[in-house]
């Protein structure tokens, strides 16, 4: 087994230094806009120069985070940011969106591309989907058990990183609106509010109206450091944490553990605790013990743990680890008025320094002597690796301790000066594309529906519809009059053997006149071959840029990502048709854990339920499957609704997604939006019309 890259959060400049210094492999950070916790402290372009420089001189690297949903008005910064991340010399750039890893290999083609776990890529094929991109390393969604992760890393071409410790989101990473259509903060564009924190409750006895007060979507944070020789045993690259938003000591302590469990050493599991957590941790997903213990919130009793537990903490990095190999040549003496002193790296730097005075005939060996003073390397990030001693004519003769201390010091405070100096990466000429607008608007666009069932369609309606589109599970039970209007839906998320059942099913429904397949994962484009293929919901388009590139790799339409304003939405004309949901009850959250496990039994569940927030609101939560394997949905109890506005989505086709509703009401909804009508209840707008 080889020892995995230990790779820590940097919010800011002092828990980089804490990461390093107690011993991080790499970093993560983020640069000013373009990332995933917008409300970290996060590097300018100068920052993050001087941030890569201190890092590289301890042989630690930097990988920056550009991994968030992009608007067209925003290409042109997203590019600048590139160049930003180039000149500073940092080793690879985190991603999601298709936008920024064309935007990374045409600007700067030596940056390595990581793939952001907010792709939700949690299969073989998406790690060879992202291969064949061009990214370098992929980072797994949180969800996986052990036996998933060593299926990955057994078939990805390129490296495999994974969260061993941290906060846990409830939903699966890239695919969680609920910040954002609750709070209109989005945790795609790096500004979650982390509503799931606060009270939904699954408790059944609640009176309508009744505010819940547990909170059932608040996962404990995950703790895979015990496990963490069996994950390098299946071949994991990289060990990431979690938490750009905590602190320096929180970074040290979880860093220091991950060592010393890597060596084989015992770690200090107290202080990992005390330091943060919520009720304890859980390793749940890796585990498959996917069920109530899951979840906790933080308590009075763990932040007084953590006040404690923070000067323990705080030792760990007040002196740095010395880990980096320095080796010693030390030539000259008595005959030649001097010594001299080289002192390398195995990088290839050399320094040689000089000494001041003149050493006098010794009475006895020297060479002890400079060698525990040249070995005294406390306070830097070196650590000697041997002497080679050429004395001169009448030997090295004596000089003080002072003095040999004092040529240490020149030597090292020069060799770590030039293992700071910065090397950008070539940055290649790139002229922004120019993407026409969309020109149909103000024009109907066709009305095309997504059932969660057949029994759901209303026939009628059936007739009137551009598309229909159904869970893939539903193919059989579609009617053959309505096969060659009908989409099959590929899920979101797939997890364990889900993936090759689909692919299997895939080939087995090839010839059955089906219109096409839409795809939600970059997965599944590896294996669809003979079907057309659609974006959905789950690919995330919000510009034209990323809608282009999936037009390229066969993608014949794509659902606009709804998080979307219409301005944006407008921008966004890839050369085949664009829609949008004009009605629906939006998914909020994806998630694998499942709520309801708080207050019920899987073998004991109807097959979902319904979670009540402290205002009194129910949320609907629906079930794919009992059991790991399956992926629980929670809807917004309110409806979007654009039916009497259809002509102001600036798209080709406006969806209307259908979860819960009965056959009765969504002939009612289908009519209004056949006629254009306003809606006959509560309904929502989303974010249409704000200014993203």
């Amino acid at each position: 087994m080889s020892r995995p890259e230990i790779l820590a959060p940097a919010g800011n400049r002092e828990m980089l230094g804490a990461a390093v210094f107690s011993g991080a492999d790499a970093v993560y950070l983020g640069l000013t806009g373009f990332n995933a916790r917008r409300t970290a402290g996060n590097f300018t372009p100068d920052e993050l120069r001087e941030a890569v420089a201190f890092c590289h001189a301890r042989g630690v690297k930097v990988h920056v985070t550009l991994n968030t949903l992009v608007y067209d008005r925003e290409l042109s910064g997203l590019a600048d940011a590139v160049r930003a991340v180039a000149a500073a010399g940092a080793d690879a750039v985190i991603a999601d969106d298709l936008a920024t890893a064309q935007l990374v290999k045409s600007i700067a083609p030596t940056l390595h591309l990581h793939g952001s776990t907010q792709m939700s890529v949690h299969t073989p094929e998406g790690a060879k989907e992202l291969a064949a991109l061009g990214y370098d390393r992929v980072i797994l969604a949180r969800e996986l058990s052990l036996e998933e992760i060593r299926a990955v890393c057994e078939a990805s071409p390129i490296e495999v990183e994974v969260f061993v410790h941290g906060a846990l989101c409830m939903s699966v990473s890239g695919q969680c609106m609920m910040s954002a259509f609750l709070g209109g903060r989005s945790g795609n564009r790096g500004a979650c509010a982390g509503p799931c924190r606060l009270p939904f409750d699954a408790s059944a006895g609640l009176k309508p109206g009744q505010p819940g007060r547990a909170c059932h979507l608040s996962l404990k944070d995950m703790d895979y450091i015990p496990h963490l020789r069996e994950l390098m045993d299946a071949g994991v690259a990289s060990v990431k944490i979690e938490g750009r938003l905590r602190t320096p000591e929180y970074a040290a302590a979880v860093v220091t553990a991950c060592r010393a469990v890597c060596a084989g050493q015992p770690y200090d599991e107290k202080l990992v605790r005390d330091i943060f957590s919520r009720s304890g941790f859980t390793d749940g997903y890796l585990t498959n013990r996917n069920d109530g213990k899951m979840f906790g919130v933080r308590t009075e009793a763990d932040a007084a743990a953590t006040r404690a537990a923070t000067p323990k903490a705080r030792e760990l990095f007040r002196r740095e680890l010395q880990r980096v190999p320095v080796h010693y040549e030390l030539s000259g003496g008595v005959e030649d008025g001097g010594v001299k002193l080289t002192a390398r790296d195995d990088d290839g730097h050399r320094v040689s320094v000089y000494s001041a005075d003149e050493p006098q005939p010794a009475q006895k060996d020297p060479l002890p002597g400079i060698e525990r003073a040249l070995g005294k390397t406390g306070g830097t990030p070196f650590v000697m690796d041997g002497l080679a001693a050429e004395p001169g004519e009448g030997g090295f003769g004596f000089l003080p301790g002072a003095a040999w201390n004092e040529l240490r010091r020149e030597a090292l405070d020069k060799l770590l000066e030039k293992r700071s100096e910065v090397t950008p990466h070539a940055v290649q000429a790139f002229e922004m594309p120019t993407y026409p607008a969309h020109n149909t608007v103000g024009q109907l666009p066709a009305l095309a529906a997504r059932f969660a069932n057949a029994a759901q369609c209303p026939a009628e309606a059936a007739e009137k519809l551009q598309y229909l589109i159904f869970p893939i599970a539903e193919a059989e039970s579609i009617p053959e009059a309505w096969r060659e209007k009908t989409l099959l839906e590929l899920p979101r998320v797939m997890f364990g053997r889900l993936e090759k059942k689909t692919a299997a099913r895939l080939d087995a429904l090839q010839d059955a006149g089906f219109a096409g397949a839409v795809v939600n994962n970059p997965a599944q484009l590896r294996y669809t071959d003979g079907w057309t293929l659609y974006g959905g919901l789950g690919l995330n388009v919000t510009n034209p840029m990323s809608a282009a590139r999936y037009a390229s790799l066969g993608v014949q339409g794509m659902l606009l990502q709804p998080e979307t304003a219409l301005t944006a939405m407008q921008a966004v004309a890839p050369g085949v048709p664009t829609a949008a949901l004009c009605y629906g009850h939006l998914p909020l959250m994806l998630t694998r854990a499942c709520p309801l496990r708080n207050v019920r039994d899987c073998g004991k569940c109807p097959g979902g339920g319904t979670l009540r927030d402290r205002k009194g609101r129910d949320f609907t939560v629906t079930c794919s499957a009992p059991g790991g394997a399956g992926v629980r949905t929670v809807f917004n109890p309110v409806p979007l609704y654009m039916g009497e506005r259809l002509r102001e989505l600036p798209v080709d086709v406006a969806v209307a997604a259908f979860t819960t509703e009965t056959p009765t009401r969504v002939s009612q909804i289908l009519d209004l939006l056949f006629n254009a009508q306003p809606f006959d209840s509560e309904f929502t707008r989303g974010l249409y019309y704000t200014n993203n």
